[in-house]
């Protein structure tokens, strides 16, 4: 089900809407959390904290998407399974008790095909992220996120596919699960030494799309 059927629904019954700055929260991990989120507008970053401190990033989130569906489906409150922060301009939120939310599934075949199908992705979705950090080595990982984000935000030009949002390295090392920036730093000067990939206006625009999907776990 496309994900324009649950906007819809959210529109019918005026669900009320938030807004949120670049950089700022949504929600932090293991805050006590009584509403759902679906992003209306804008970019997202899903994250978790480690034990050491660092934070690992799960994934960007494009508009419109479901942000806070995870845990159970009976209490008025739950713990948030992740930190969510913005990372576009701004973005925009519907923001639904979770019991109400909860009640629009049980009522709509087509809603509860959609939160199945949610929880299969973010499933696929996890293990095929796992199965890049471990299978290819710190290199491989980079090859892997780096391909990945031609789906979210890759644009067509003459000199190849324009990675149309800024991704620094930092958040790079963040997503492959490498714990300095500076690994990172030598991984993208190789690349761009190979002519795989370029920097243009703090931009990344890919030249080899073949040789950065032979790392994807496909």
């Amino acid at each position: 089900m496309e994900s324009d059927y649950l906007v819809s629904v959210l529109e019918e019954r005026q669900t009320p809407i938030i807004k949120k700055k670049r950089h700022t929260y949504l929600t932090y991990h293991g805050l006590e959390e009584a509403y759902t989120y679906v992003l209306k507008e804008g970019v997202v970053k899903t994250s978790i904290i480690l034990k050491d401190g660092r934070e690992f990033n799960l994934a960007y989130i494009v508009s419109p998407d479901i942000i806070s569906l995870l845990r159970d489906e009976v209490s008025n409150y739950t713990s948030s399974p992740f930190n969510v922060r913005i990372e576009s301009e701004e973005a925009s939120f519907y923001r639904v008790p979770r019991m109400v939310f909860w009640e629009y599934v049980k009522k709509d075949n087509v809603l509860q095909d959609y939160v199945r199908d949610y929880y299969r992705q973010k499933l696929s979705e996890n293990i095929e992220a796992l199965q890049n950090m471990t299978m290819n080595g710190k290199k491989g990982a980079v090859c892997a996120f780096i391909y990945k984000l031609i789906q979210l935000f890759g644009v067509k030009t003459k000199d190849g596919l324009l990675i149309d949002f800024q991704v620094t390295n930092e958040d790079i090392a963040g997503f492959c699960g490498i714990s300095t920036r500076n690994s990172v730093n030598r991984i993208i000067h190789d690349l761009k030494q190979e002519q795989v990939i370029g920097i243009e206006k703090q931009k990344i625009i890919i030249y080899d799309q073949e040789y950065l999907a032979d790392y994807t776990a496909r």
